[in-house]
């Protein structure tokens, strides 16, 4: 039987590369929701890790891309929440649920709340734009599941336009004062604030 070599392959370099630059996003992150992006600096979130600001740099560059880097990762999860809520099967009121609801999960965990919490301005204009993007492709999803549903007869006619934007302002507030440690969990937050908010659409 061959001895296993004492090298890693390409595949386990890759991992561990991918491990270390996810610890680092992670550390960065819960600083920025819970500093402020401009009061947290690339030492502060070095020294959590035990690293160098070097070894931050290596794997991320500098402040502002590690933080383009942690609000694409919030905006990648609620455009594939998008991507699945629209393929899913059901009316259109069920495919919009499934999308509020993950859209409110979202928004509790570290790299959506980053999306809430830090302000755009902070970022250089190419990269507002590229976030303003994701986050009309995300509004524009809202947009037409409600109007699906107005079209199959499980949502009130309304202003589909202003629906969006009201659902989106009301699942963007738990990033601001849920809790990781607080007695109810997303999930439950999810379910109570959906229901309240779809009641809102339902025909009468």
């Amino acid at each position: 039987m061959a001895e296993k070599s004492p090298f890693k392959t390409a595949e386990e370099r890759r991992e561990e590369r991918e491990a270390k630059r996810m610890a680092v996003l992670t550390a960065a992150v819960r600083m920025f929701n819970a500093r402020g992006f401009h009061s947290t600096s690339l030492d502060d979130v070095a020294a959590s890790l035990g690293v160098s600001k070097p070894t931050i740099y290596h794997y991320l560059g500098n402040k502002e891309q590690v933080l383009i880097e942690c609000i694409t990762m919030g905006m990648d999860q609620l455009l594939e929440a998008a991507m699945k809520a629209r393929e899913s099967q059901g009316k259109g009121i069920d495919r919009l649920r499934t999308f509020l609801l993950s859209y409110a999960e979202i928004n509790m965990n570290d790299f959506g709340r980053c999306n809430i919490l830090t302000a755009n301005e902070a970022l250089s204009p190419d990269a507002r734009e590229t976030i303003r993007k994701h986050k009309r492709r995300i509004d524009a999803t809202l947009r037409q599941l409600i109007e699906e549903g107005m079209g199959d007869g499980t949502i009130a006619p309304c202003n589909a336009a202003l629906a969006a934007l009201t659902l989106a302002s009301a699942l963007n507030g738990p990033a601001r004062w849920h809790r990781p440690n607080g007695p109810q969990s997303p999930a439950d937050i999810a379910v109570a604030l959906v229901d309240l908010l779809t009641a809102g659409l339902s025909p009468r």
